[in-house]
Parts: C-alpha cells; structure tokens; sequence
C-alpha cells in the first residue's frame, strides 16, 4: 500500500494541524534568519523544515495530537529531534514578541489532553 499523505487545506478537520505547521515554519524562519543570515531558510534549515511537515502529514493522532513536547510518540529520528529542540528553544521565547497569536495558540495547546495512543490491529 502506497504512504497516504494528507493535504493541508482550508478543511476544519486540519485546522490544528495547519496552525502547528505554521507555528514550526514561523520558529524555524526566525532562527535561520538569525543564525544563517543573509538567507531566510537555508538548506539545512529548509530540510529541518520539510521533515516536520513529513512528520505532521503522518501523525497517528491526526488533529487530535499534542504538541511535539508532550506527544508519546517520538516520530523524529535523533538527529532531527536534537535540531527541532534547538529550533524550538531559542525561537519559543521570542514568539510571544514577533508572533504573539502564534505563541499564545501554541501555548494553549500544550494544556490539551494528551490522547491515547491508537491500538494496533494484529492480523486474525
């Protein structure tokens, strides 16, 4: 069976989702720009990003998921779990100042629920 990929849209079924990928691309932008100038997303940047939205497309929680932080699934391989922590780390404080809607969303959904994970279907 071919991977099945879930296109962003307008949908209100991904809205959760859509305002999560805009929250990674908004902090990964802002720490490219300060740590890679003069480019806005450099290629390791740029590849830090495509990765996380492979990973949001596949997520088992759907938009039921919680932040990345608080997720029992650890989806991101080592290495790309140790660049989106530092991503993450330098830009989340400076997102209440340049992104503040974004910020505050993103720290609202940290008070979520955490799901339980789906059952796994074992062959009869």
């Amino acid at each position: 069976m071919p991977d099945q990929f879930i296109e962003f849209t307008t949908d209100k079924q991904f809205v959760e989702r859509v305002r999560e990928l805009k929250t990674i691309e908004v902090m990964i932008r802002m720490y490219c720009i300060h740590h890679h100038p003069p480019e806005p997303l450099c290629a390791e940047c740029g590849e830090l990003f495509e990765y996380a939205q492979r990973r949001l497309q596949r997520c088992v929680f759907g938009d039921a998921k919680p932040n990345c932080a608080k997720c029992v699934v650890h989806c991101y391989n080592d290495a790309m779990r140790e660049k989106i922590r530092i991503v993450m780390r330098w830009a989340g404080p400076r997102m209440l100042l340049r992104h503040p809607v974004l910020g505050i969303r993103h720290m609202l959904a940290d008070r979520k629920p955490i799901p339980v994970l789906p059952n796994k279907r074992h062959g009869s």
